[in-house]
């Protein structure tokens, strides 16, 4: 299934980069005359995807990359950051009910152990680090902090330093490079 999903996501990626290139005008005003609305629509639409997108742990690079064709950097960075909040607490407080922890349990069971075995001693420098860190997913820290019982505020505290240098610097940079091409 997550092979499938994550074929989707791509499908749905070049599709967006094919509009954005070559429709861009056409596809801004259809969407404006379908919905009736503002650009408040696609910024609550960013916001559910956001907020959704931890629970399929699908990184979050996809949907910034899908961001910066439509959004401007600094409501993308808003959005991101409050989807990257909403996500993490979600995950944090259901990951027990969603079965996440027999998941990576399962699926690593050394990392884990060592990663809760640390983790009990240097929280918050471990998320930051964690969320900060490209290749390491950050769901699976929340897990960790969710199964431990660490301090929401601190998880939610370190998620932000993290993921807000690595997102702030993908679209800072990102939308400087599709301006430049």
């Amino acid at each position: 299934m997550k092979k499938y999903i994550f074929i989707a996501w791509i499908l749905f990626a070049l599709g967006a980069l094919y509009v954005h290139f070559f429709h861009r005008v056409f596809f801004q005003r259809e969407l404006e005359s379908a919905f009736g609305i503002s650009a408040y629509f696609g910024f609550a639409f960013f916001l559910l995807l956001g907020s959704l997108r931890g629970f399929t742990l699908i990184p979050v690079t996809y949907l910034i990359v899908l961001g910066l064709l439509f959004l401007n950097p600094l409501p993308l960075f808003v959005l991101t950051m409050a989807g990257i909040v909403i996500s993490s607490a979600s995950i944090y407080r259901f990951s027990d009910f969603l079965g996440f922890d027999e998941f990576f349990e399962k699926k690593y069971p050394k990392q884990i152990s060592r990663l809760k075995s640390e983790f009990s001693k240097r929280e918050l420098p471990i998320i930051v680090f964690w969320s900060f860190f490209p290749f390491l997913p950050t769901d699976l820290i929340c897990y960790v902090a969710g199964s431990l019982r660490v301090d929401l505020k601190k998880l939610v505290l370190g998620v932000i330093i993290g993921e807000g240098i690595t997102s702030g610097i993908y679209i800072f940079f990102g939308h400087q490079l599709i301006r430049y091409l």
